[in-house]
């Protein structure tokens, strides 16, 4: 679930910049009544409830993602450090398996210092593991047994999964080809002319030039700043959530032609088969693209009050990275095991700003996850991008046990995403589900921190939504730590504030729904009566150490 829902909106019908005004930096921290924008309450929460009282305790918060900017200005004090292990000594001082993780662990990259940027849809990847069983000519389903006819339905229902992605994939890449082929030449111009290598939108607009190319140059990059509301953003890193956006769906077209390289297996060299090999990897938790990472870490925790950028949501809190998310698909492995670390080195909330339609090893994810559940950790997901209703269509990982939908996890809480006006409360691109989302959270126009030590910008998502469930639950750990996972999410689904108006629903013309009607709650998180709520609500975490893991095998 990385940052390409920008470039989604570049091309989606459906949104309508008309409410473009209304999303001021930070309006997410703002209040209905105060700033009129359907914010989740921060700043009221500090000013009239907080005020002077000290947080108990300094909560952890893991972020499982694409990789953190841990210099960055607004972030670099926040950064959780092992205090049991010496930097930089090559030696596993904690002997936890984990050469020099001073700051959480990179489970995609390799003992060689390498990293995996790039990776391969999951569908992609089953689709010719199974291919090589059952290859193109249909299978009279009678001759197979039970477990090769599972196998066969899978491998049918990800044929028509790749064969629908690249019809779409195919109008994506053709509007864009022209932009990709322009924009690099454009930008060199535009750095000659302007003297410097990197530029945001806003001083590209303020920028005046009397040679045409120049000013040819300049329209091209402009636009693209302004239809992608990124005007705070770098040239660089938008040219680079483009150029990895365009990338993308041109791996979709040809996931039907040809099969992925195994850019994982190269450089983590692991085996993937056995679930207890999991001492590999290396301590880069930045990567080779921490965009999206870092930008879920600033929602989250950014220093308050520091007169820089953005105002994190919790104001008493480590940010754990751990780098398990490519672009691409991430592996069913490296989730759980990130799951696992961040539990046995002291995370109470897990942030998980990805997702995918399947999930081979998907028991490996939910054994960590009740490992989770057993250690009394929170997991925030988010529902996704794909304006489809995950009640009825997959949406991995999930809140359901082997499946089960009446087996669900006590500790998990999906959230999709919300705008600042009543017009487009729902996010034009979130998913949704009556029975698997459980709240909503502002998710549209989210401005955080991104990587460059200094540089702030906004995205869209429920990549952005979550971590704003995270920080709040975050922020009422600090005060009240004896609330259990399951506490939070009851508090954080009662405090909402419920939305009684109705809408068109994502995807249709004029079909309305209330919001009631697409998630559990039918409201919005709302820090404010949340900490209310938590206030008169009597503790019941039964503080249990984790498990320590097995000595390395020699």
């Amino acid at each position: 679930m990385k940052s390409i829902t920008t470039f989604l909106f570049f091309f989606s019908i459906s949104l309508n910049l008309a409410f473009a005004q209304q999303y001021s930096k930070g309006w997410h921290n703002g209040d209905l009544n105060e700033n009129g924008v359907y914010g989740v309450s921060t700043e009221k929460t500090y000013r009239d409830l907080i005020k002077n009282t000290s947080p108990k305790k300094r909560i952890i918060v893991a972020v499982i993602d694409s990789g953190i900017d841990t210099a960055h200005e607004d972030l670099k004090t926040i950064v959780w450090t092992n205090k049991k292990e010496i930097p930089n000594n090559k030696i596993d001082d904690d002997k936890n398996g984990f050469v020099d993780d001073v700051h959480g662990w990179n489970f995609i990259g390799g003992k060689d210092g390498r990293n995996v940027g790039k990776d391969s849809y999951e569908g992609a990847r089953i689709y010719y593991k199974l291919k090589k069983i059952f290859g193109t000519t249909p299978i009279d389903e009678k001759t197979l047994d039970s477990s090769k006819l599972a196998q066969y339905k899978l491998y049918q229902k990800v044929s028509t999964q790749l064969e629908n992605q690249a019809k779409e994939a195919s109008m994506y890449v053709m509007i864009l080809k022209d932009i990709v082929l322009k924009i690099p030449a454009a930008d060199s111009l535009l750095k000659l002319a302007m003297t410097k290598s990197n530029y945001t939108g806003d001083e590209l607009q303020n920028f005046k030039s009397n040679d045409p190319q120049v000013n040819k140059a300049r329209a091209t990059m402009l636009g693209l700043f302004q239809q992608t509301r990124q005007m705070e953003s770098t040239n660089s890193n938008l040219i680079s959530e483009l150029l990895q956006f365009y990338e993308g769906e041109k791996s979709k077209i040809e996931a039907l032609e040809k099969e992925p390289p195994h850019y994982r297996d190269e450089i983590v060299n692991d085996n993937y088969d056995d679930p207890n090999d999991r001492f590999y990897g290396n301590n880069d938790v930045m990567g080779t693209d921490a965009s999206h990472g870092t930008h879920v870490s600033g929602i989250i925790g950014a220093v308050r009050n520091n007169q820089l950028g953005i105002d994190g949501i919790a104001n008493n809190v480590e940010i754990m990275p751990l780098r398990a998310v490519p672009d691409g698909d991430e592996h069913d492995k490296d989730i759980a095991n990130a799951i696992r670390y961040a539990v046995d080195n002291g995370a109470m909330v897990i942030n998980m700003s990805f997702g995918k339609s399947f999930s081979p090893e998907k028991k490996w994810v939910d054994q960590a996850v009740k490992y989770a559940e057993s250690k009394g950790v929170l997991l925030v997901h988010a529902a996704g991008n794909d304006t489809k209703n995950i009640d009825v269509e997959d949406n991995f990982p999930s809140r359901n046990f082997d499946n089960d939908t009446a087996k669900v996890f006590s500790n998990w809480i999906t959230v999709g995403a919300s705008g600042a006006s009543k017009d487009d409360i729902m996010a034009s691109f979130s998913n949704y589900g009556k029975r698997e989302v459980n709240v909503f959270a502002p998710g549209v126009k989210i401005y955080s921190t991104i990587p460059g030590g200094n540089t702030y910008g906004d995205k869209d998502g429920t990549s952005m939504a979550a971590p704003v469930v995270s920080g709040i639950a975050a922020l009422l750990l600090s005060y009240f730590p004896e609330l259990s996972p399951k506490q939070l999410i009851k508090i954080l689904e009662l405090s909402s504030q419920k939305i009684d108006h109705s809408f068109t629903k994502p995807g249709t013309e004029n079909q309305q729904i209330n919001l009631s009607e697409i998630s559990i709650t039918g409201g919005v998180v709302n820090s404010f009566e949340a900490f209310k709520l938590a206030s008169t609500t009597k503790g019941e975490r039964k503080i249990i150490p984790a498990t320590p893991l097995p000595k390395k095998k020699k």
